[in-house]
């Protein structure tokens, strides 16, 4: 929906979102939550490991593919269909988007061991499936990626699902490489995942907790692998992918140093990262980490420009301050061959961290009889081509200039009327009532008449009886 002011036919337009407040109040009974089961089929490489998760030197038959299967569960309303696998690292596997029908995250076709006896590891190799999964106690994927998790109903509803995937840290592998933390800690994590009706958003908790009388030195890093606006049976990070994040400068590990070649210096061993965040910009694979942290920003994401749809997680990035950021580089996309014909682990897409300390080996410590919680939201956008702000209700897009105010925005709850307001001192530039359009997104744009004062524009989005949702402000250039 575009909508552009001052408007001569405001009048027709209120009535129009009139009418879809009343078909939003009949869909509203209509929007239940449901949870159901499912098997779900994934390929491999044929590989083997032992007792202890560390694999077996000479398994590898990347000519001989495997399918093995998972039990899923499917959480789904109106917007969003979200599948869990407890089973292999306590994982979001997938997020369809259903007013596009697009998927949002990342799951490799077949998955390809890789890293064996590199020491990157804590089991001394790796190998990617996808989506979103907790990481602990420590850095690179930790121990728990590979693990079966205990999965629970917490709430069942109509209105809302809770379910909960939880996994105690009691592993100590005897071969891990040196820099990893020996022995257990003892950790307890509980990953909570929440679909309410009305919401075209999922909801997130993690909590962490150290039951013991000493405090433990851990790390903490929620891996997402992200694919917005991408084919559901096919789903990659594409061409035009950007990552989307409040953030000024980066930097690499000296191996990864080649990512930051040609970006320009913002001092003390970091790079600008204006040319990083494009995925067409990433040489290689590499690491990049926001420098020096989030600085309390609390967003961050993937927005595939060939079709204007992302995936952006919103959180409290003072508890996870750490980005860290992962590609195999755009060859990944551009190189990409056929999975089940020439296996591969390189395959596109962007894989974003959130951490609790600011780089991997850098540890945290949870303080005796401690706890940690997480409160996480993935929401989607459509329409929008960056974000400049966003919270649990909306995600904007605004800015100023002298020709006027452009805004793009997505609402997390569809059906409920808004109202937009734009000021420019005392000067109403647009102030009606809106509604949210789940399929394309909404745009308002809005002339700045000369004079007025001012050199700001004020953007304030409240639900129709006057609640605020969102409040900002833009400088005009």
């Amino acid at each position: 929906m575009t909508i552009h002011a001052p408007s001569r036919i405001a009048t027709a337009l209120t009535a129009t979102f009139a009418l879809h407040a009343v078909a939003g109040t009949a869909a509203l009974a209509a929007d239940n939550v449901t949870l159901t089961e499912s098997a779900i089929s994934w390929s491999t490489v044929k590989y083997a490991t032992d007792a202890e998760n560390g694999f077996v030197n000479g398994s590898l038959d990347k000519k001989t593919i495997i399918d093995r299967m998972f039990k899923a569960h499917v959480l789904e309303n109106r917007y969003l269909k979200v599948t869990l696998v407890p089973e292999f690292g306590g994982r979001i596997l997938s997020i369809i988007y259903k007013p596009t029908g697009h998927e949002q995250l990342y799951r490799t076709e077949v998955g390809v061991p890789y890293g064996m006896t590199a020491g990157n590891f804590y089991y001394d190799w790796l190998m990617v499936y996808g989506g979103i999964f907790p990481t602990f106690p420590d850095a690179e994927h930790g121990k728990a990626w590979l693990k079966p998790w205990n999965f629970r109903v917490v709430k069942e509803s109509a209105g809302e699902v809770t379910v909960s995937m939880s996994l105690r840290d009691d592993t100590a592998y005897s071969a891990a490489p040196k820099q990893f933390l020996k022995g257990s800690t003892g950790i307890e994590a509980t990953y909570y995942v929440t679909l309410k009706a009305h919401r075209a958003a999922l909801d997130t908790r993690v909590v962490l907790r150290n039951a013991q009388d000493k405090s433990i030195d851990y790390e903490y890093w929620t891996c997402t692998t992200l694919a917005p606006g991408s084919d559901p049976k096919n789903p990659k990070t594409t061409g035009g992918a950007e990552i989307i994040a409040p953030i000024e400068a980066y930097s690499t590990p000296r191996w990864s140093a080649n990512l930051s070649d040609g970006d320009e210096s913002a001092g003390a061993g970091r790079s600008r990262f204006e040319k990083l965040r494009h995925f067409r910009n990433w040489p290689t694979m590499g690491i990049a980490y926001a420098a020096p942290d989030m600085q309390g920003g609390n967003f961050w994401g993937v927005i595939n420009h060939d079709n204007e749809e992302g995936i952006i997680r919103i959180a409290d990035n003072t508890v996870t301050r750490g980005l860290k950021m992962w590609t195999w580089g755009f060859p990944s996309f551009t190189n990409e061959t056929d999975a089940r014909k020439d296996p591969s682990e390189a395959r596109p897409y962007v894989e974003l961290w959130a951490g609790v300390s600011d780089q991997f080996f850098h540890r945290a410590q949870l303080p005796a009889r401690g706890e940690v919680s997480i409160p996480e939201t993935y929401s989607p956008t459509v329409g929008m081509s960056n974000v400049t702000a966003a919270n649990e209700n909306i995600l904007i897009n605004f800015s100023a200039a002298a020709s006027g105010v452009n805004l793009q925005f997505f609402s997390i709850e569809p059906v409920t009327p808004l109202r937009v307001t734009l000021k420019r001192g005392d000067a109403i530039l647009f102030n009606d009532t809106v509604q949210a359009d789940p399929k394309n997104g909404n745009r308002i744009s809005a002339p700045i008449p000369e004079g007025g004062g001012g050199e700001q524009v004020r953007l304030t989005i409240t639900t129709a009886e006057g609640k605020e949702l969102i409040a900002a402000d833009t400088r005009i250039k």
